[in-house]
């Protein structure tokens, strides 16, 4: 869950309450922070800490996305530096497993085992081949992504990164942290690199 959104959200529905131009922002956090602790509840592998936020998320709530510039530089630096990349050197698995791992949406929601193998959720923001039948569009269109941008070792490395932790290039991307958060392991983002980079890939076609 996108901390940051959440907080978004209940801020402006806190703002949209009242005089934005009388109240003090303080008055405003707090009401926020009081909404979201009575009305969010643990259930599940879903507890309280989701509602934490982080210095990327705390900065990207108060400044509504956007940083200075100075903040931005800060924190795609840290971002960047907590990505761990693969020890074996090996950046890309198997696409058919990526191409599953891209269309499933399973995982971390409070119904679900914490043995559950998470999905990716590609398909709710990217296209990404000719066979899908719907897709999202809050992200860019990632068709024959390794076709167009070339089948290297850089490009790997980028689709790794991308993924692992999508705020080291864009602090305030939807995209979510999935290495970072633990929500993907080392093996599946391989998966999913395979899935974009593999010529052999329907992403490619």
């Amino acid at each position: 869950m996108k901390r940051s959104i959440i907080w978004a959200g209940v801020l402006a529905a806190a703002v949209s309450g009242g005089c934005a131009t009388t109240r003090d922002r303080a008055i405003y956090d707090a009401e926020a922070a009081a909404m979201i602790q009575r009305d969010f509840h643990a259930r599940g592998i879903a507890t309280m800490e989701r509602l934490k936020q982080d210095e990327l998320q705390l900065a990207c709530t108060k400044h509504r996305d956007s940083p200075p510039m100075d903040v931005q530089r800060r924190i795609e630096a840290t971002e960047l530096a907590a990505i761990r990349m693969p020890g074996d050197g090996k950046l890309m698995g198997d696409w058919k497993r990526g191409k599953a791992l891209a269309e499933s949406g399973r995982g971390v929601t409070w119904s679900d085992s914490p043995n559950t193998p998470n999905g990716g959720s590609c398909y709710n923001c990217h296209q990404l081949s000719p066979q899908q039948e719907s897709f999202g569009t809050l992200g860019p269109s990632l068709r024959q992504f390794g076709k167009l941008r070339g089948y290297t070792l850089e490009t790997q490395k980028y689709a790794y990164q991308r993924i692992y932790n999508s705020k080291a290039f864009t602090p305030c991307s939807a995209m979510p942290r999935f290495g970072t958060s633990g929500t993907l392991t080392e093996a599946q983002i391989k998966d999913l690199v395979a899935y974009l980079m593999d010529p052999e890939s329907p992403v490619n076609k």
